[in-house]
């Protein structure tokens, strides 16, 4: 019987052309391509061995629904210029594809969501240069391509990559329950004010999530969304068997059957196989003939077949879709499928965590034709012309040769940043008047910075930079109000050549542009230095999204001012108390608090530096403050240089063996310094230290905390030990900061000292300096207090 279906299926082949081969082609394919995803995740849970006796989990049926959709595009569609960000259930679906592409090893399919294998979702920075995009927190995946999009229309448009070449499209493969989150709607309308383009969205719409079915009539809002955004839409809801049976007698009603059905008896009968399918439609059309002459014709396992052979399963219709783009706007696919397709659990409402357990994943197994000892062979279990399914493979693997993530050169910088010198000057006003200076001065780090900001740019001081260089448009548009002759103290001039992006209010927005336009090196070949301000508070607002951005390993400098309630008249809401905290935290982003104009000056020229050290750096984040203080008459040297970006130098020096030392942070410089001149007459040996950087301190004497552990320091101390080692013992340290006072609270903990650590930790309130300062108890009395207590 074998040899006979053998002979058939190759007088079948011999009778096909070109096409029709490469299609059986890649249906073995996608059939292989979904047994590796659910090999591995069925290795990782059943038969590695578990130390732990932790699920490790990995979403079995989340594959099976996008497999086809994954093989058609990584398979046939794909060009070397185009990017793509994978929904995050559909890693093993991923890792699969570049396993037979030649990208991922076995021994990390092997040791699939274990320590140094192949992760449980798609990571830039931990599975290499096959993955573009991290994914994870649902709907970010999604939106950043949107910005990717931005930077590259960017780059082209001032021919920083070449406008003459086929721009890459930016792809997302996007859960329907994705949906759901809010920030993909922030993303289409700043993306739709930019007019972007060459962005493509792939949504698996299997209409099942994580805790139940989703509404049948989703899909015509979601097409409504994308069409008032300006998208294409295109709707993949039936396969070619599907639309062959509409043809023939009883099929319109087949049809109307299909469409009139709701999800979840949609899901449950694709659960429960033929039979349920039969009865089911002559129960809900008992009158119609030949819809029942129609549904009789089919055997069971073709039955099944047909009712399964949604538009995102059918690799004909899928091609089909992808070639009928009519233009490069926006695209997004709508792509019915059945979630766990192919697998015994497809369709019920319970597979999202769901495996399939030992004797299930036998007869799937038995069903793959894939012999015991061959489960990680490359070819077990193909079928057909295996030198066109070879050749499919060659040509695809060209495609994601390694070189996706591409190297950039460095971008020079000035051996100091200028900065115009002031008797009273704000942190904020410093930055803002660094940029414009560098936006005058020209030259490669002015021409390869980029602003962004969520329209808070005039309030956040970068007004002079974007009166130099512009706003950035497709089209060219002149400030109305200048072409007027209305007086106005900033030109909103918009045009290819600008260099600030301005976004909606919609803080996730920000993150994940920052996050494309620090990826610019590694995604398009040219760095470009993104700077992006927002006011402190609202960092929370788009934290998902920042995590997100670091994550990815994007370099950029997230200026956050004003900060603290020295914002004083604008009350709690506007006020930030945790930020120091999350700048402390967050991995990937090393944050600073300078109180002063020259300390600004060194932060960020080191900063710059920072983001371009591909092994060691990362993204920066300055808390700055409107608050004017005066400044410091000093010409700074090498050794205050290296300790301002260190974390903190003496602004005082201590005596050797000084019983006290006041610590400040940023904005509370001056009530620092007014309680030491109160102080130095009693406690003359007392010194005055300036803490730029909490973090900087923290992690370095952290990290060499745990080189001791292991033996491995060296002996080397770290800048915050040095700094302390003059103090006695038990010396009191008296710590301010305009923020929490847990983010300086640690310092006793480095050498022993007594602290009394003076912050905000509860929400502030509007007032003036005076008032505030008192009730937080931060300014100098206070300060002077907590000192002279024992």
């Amino acid at each position: 019987m074998q040899a006979v279906l053998a002979e058939n299926q190759t007088m079948l082949e011999d009778t096909l052309d070109g096409e029709n081969k490469q299609i059986l082609a890649l249906q073995e394919i996608e059939k292989k391509i979904r047994w590796l995803a659910s090999w591995m995740i069925h290795h990782a849970n059943h038969l590695r061995q578990s130390r732990d006796g932790l699920k490790v989990g990995g979403h079995q049926a989340s594959c099976a629904s996008i497999t086809t959709i994954m093989t058609a595009l990584y398979m046939h569609e794909l060009r070397t210029q185009d990017r793509v960000a994978v929904k995050p259930h559909a890693s093993p679906v991923l890792h699969a594809i570049q396993y037979l592409l030649g990208n991922q090893t076995r021994e990390k399919m092997e040791n699939f969501r274990a320590f140094a294998g192949a992760q449980s979702y798609p990571s830039r920075t931990k599975d290499g240069s096959m993955i573009d995009f991290s994914t994870g927190s649902v709907g970010l995946g999604a939106a950043i391509t949107n910005f990717a999009a931005l930077t590259q229309d960017y780059l082209r448009y001032k021919d920083i990559i070449p406008s003459n070449e086929a721009p890459g499209r930016m792809i997302a493969l996007v859960g329907d329950a994705e949906l759901d989150e809010g920030n993909i709607y922030e993303a289409l309308l700043d993306t739709w004010k930019h007019d972007i383009r060459n962005i493509w969205w792939i949504i698996d719409y299997n209409r099942q999530s994580l805790d139940g079915m989703v509404n049948e009539d989703l899909f015509r809002i979601i097409g409504r969304f994308f069409r008032a955004a300006g998208w294409n839409v295109i709707t993949l809801k039936y396969g070619k068997l599907q639309r062959a049976a509409f043809t023939r007698p009883g099929g319109k009603a087949l049809r109307r059957w299909i469409n009139a059905c709701p999800n979840d008896i949609y899901s449950a009968l694709t659960f429960q196989g033929a039979a349920a399918w039969r009865k089911q439609i002559m129960q809900d059309l008992p009158d119609e003939t030949d819809l029942q002459q129609l549904i009789a014709s089919y055997p069971d396992a073709d039955l099944e077949r047909l009712m399964t052979n949604l538009g995102g399963h059918c690799m004909e219709t899928l091609l089909e879709a992808f070639q009928s783009v009519p233009d490069d706007k926006p695209t997004t696919f709508v792509c019915y499928t059945v979630k766990g397709y192919g697998l015994p659990l497809q369709g019920h409402k319970d597979n999202h965590a769901g495996l399939m357990n030992l004797p299930q994943f036998a007869e799937f197994q038995k069903s793959c034709g894939v012999a015991s000892g061959q489960e990680w062979d490359h070819f077990a279990g193909l079928s057909g012309d295996l030198e066109i399914i070879r050749q499919i493979i060659e040509d695809a693997s060209l495609v994601s040769d390694g070189s996706r993530h591409k190297s950039a050169r460095k971008v020079q910088l000035p051996e100091t940043l200028p900065f115009t010198a002031a008797e009273k000057a704000s942190t904020q006003e410093t930055f803002g008047r660094i940029l414009n200076d560098l936006a005058k001065a020209g030259g490669d780090l002015a021409d390869r910075i980029v602003t962004t900001s969520p329209d808070v740019t005039v309030s956040t001081n970068l007004g002079g930079w974007v009166n130099q260089r512009g706003l950035f448009g497709r089209k060219q548009k002149n400030d109305a109000f200048r072409a007027n002759k209305v007086p106005s103290m900033q030109k909103w001039d918009r045009h290819q050549a600008g260099q600030h992006v301005e976004l909606g209010i919609a803080e996730n927005n920000l993150f994940l542009n920052l996050a494309a336009l620090g990826l610019s090196g590694s995604l398009f070949g040219e760095r470009l230095l993104p700077i992006g301000t927002l006011y402190d508070p609202f960092i929370s607002r788009g934290l998902d999204a920042l995590n997100y951005a670091c994550y990815q390993d994007a370099r950029f400098m997230l200026v956050a001012t004003p900060s603290g309630i020295t914002l004083a008249p604008e009350g709690g809401a506007h006020q930030s108390i945790s930020t120091p905290m999350i700048g402390m935290g967050q991995p990937g982003l090393t944050s600073f608090e300078p109180a002063f104009a020259d300390e600004v000056a060194e932060i960020m020229g080191w900063s710059f530096a920072h983001m371009q050290d591909e092994a060691n750096g990362g993204s920066v984040y300055l808390r700055l403050s409107t608050r004017q203080i005066e400044q410091p008459t000093r010409t700074l040297d090498d050794e205050t240089r290296k300790a301002i970006v260190s974390g903190g130098y003496w602004l005082v020096p201590p005596a050797k063996g000084s019983g006290k030392a006041l610590v400040y942070t940023g904005a509370l410089a001056p009530e620092a310094l007014k309680a030491f001149e109160a102080l130095k007459t009693d406690f003359p040996e007392m010194g005055l230290l300036s803490v730029t950087s909490t973090d900087r301190l923290y992690n370095e004497w952290q990290d060499l905390e745990r080189l001791r552990l292991k033996g491995e320091d060296e002996g080397r101390m770290a800048h915050i030990e040095n700094l302390l080692e003059p103090l006695a013992s038990d010396a009191r340290l008296v710590t301010v900061i305009d923020g929490h006072p847990a983010a300086l609270a640690w310092m006793g903990g480095v050498r022993g000292h007594a602290v009394a650590p003076l912050g905000i930790n509860s929400f502030g309130q509007c007032g003036d300096l005076i008032d505030l300062f008192d009730h937080y108890q931060i300014d100098d009395n206070w300060i002077s207090k907590a000192a002279r207590r024992h």
